[in-house]
């Protein structure tokens, strides 16, 4: 199995000594780590509630916690000094290539940090969240021409076949390489060589992003529209609102 560090193509096939070298190594930090577990949750929790009406809210504030997220990454791999770093995993499509090839052989190509497909699979998630994201905004915000009205199911569309096929690259690549990838996301440990590991795990910015996140729910459901009694079958009204502007709810009393 070739081996090769965060910031570096593969190398030559390791020697007998370097295989049994292999050890668990620190890769993933904190806030590499607290961004996808959110992104996933909030992906799935968008497209569980995208055709529910109760539940609208909840898919928008899926969707703009995606997009903070999304932001946060894309800054973070572009300051970031350690295997986060686009500049220290993102490669050619010749380089993914190459690294497909190499699962069907015996000694299939092993990278510390992101592989070269998944680190394609990777920016084309990014991309694809942002404009999802942003197709659903215009959409939410009626700002879309009535030819694009269906762009954001498109897009939502494409991205969970991206999904799919990340989630079938995970599986291959846990197999071929005899390791637990969905673990090390979750533990930020990796099989490495002595010295690939990271110094710092930046654990309080991990805290952050997760603050930030709880926080951005915690306004979102204060400011929603509360359920007013009295007002009808499920009519609802914005908090402080007269319970006169409660929408099917509202009744003159002349009607009679």
């Amino acid at each position: 199995m070739t081996t090769a560090n965060p910031s570096a193509g593969a190398s030559a096939a390791p020697t007998a000594e370097q295989e049994t070298a292999l050890s668990p190594v620190r890769i993933w930090d904190w806030p590499v780590r607290v961004f996808h577990w959110l992104a996933v949750a909030c992906f799935a929790g968008a497209w569980l509630t995208s055709e529910s009406e109760r539940l609208h809210l909840v898919h928008i504030t899926c969707g703009y916690t995606l997009a903070g997220l999304v932001a946060f990454r894309v800054v973070w791999g572009l300051l970031d000094t350690g295997p986060a770093r686009f500049a220290n995993f993102v490669r050619s499509p010749a380089a993914a290539w190459r690294y497909l090839c190499s699962l069907l052989s015996e000694r299939p190509l092993h990278y510390t940090g992101h592989n070269p497909a998944g680190a394609l699979a990777i920016v084309a998630l990014l991309g694809l969240i942002a404009l999802t994201v942003g197709l659903g905004w215009a959409t939410e915000t009626e700002r879309l021409p009535a030819w694009l009205d269906e762009g954001h199911e498109l897009a939502a569309n494409a991205l969970m076949a991206l999904v799919v096929v990340h989630l079938l690259g995970v599986a291959v690549g846990s197999l071929r390489h005899r390791e637990n990838l969905p673990r090390a996301m979750l533990t930020g440990f990796k099989r490495g060589l002595p010295g690939e590991g990271l110094k710092r795990t930046r654990a309080w910015l991990g805290v952050l992003i997760l603050a930030a996140v709880l926080g951005f729910w915690a306004w979102q459901w204060q400011s929603a529209p509360q359920v007013t009694p009295g007002l009808g079958d499920g009519a609802a009204t914005p908090l402080g609102a007269p319970l006169g502007q409660g929408g099917e709810g509202d009744r003159d009393d002349d009607d009679d």
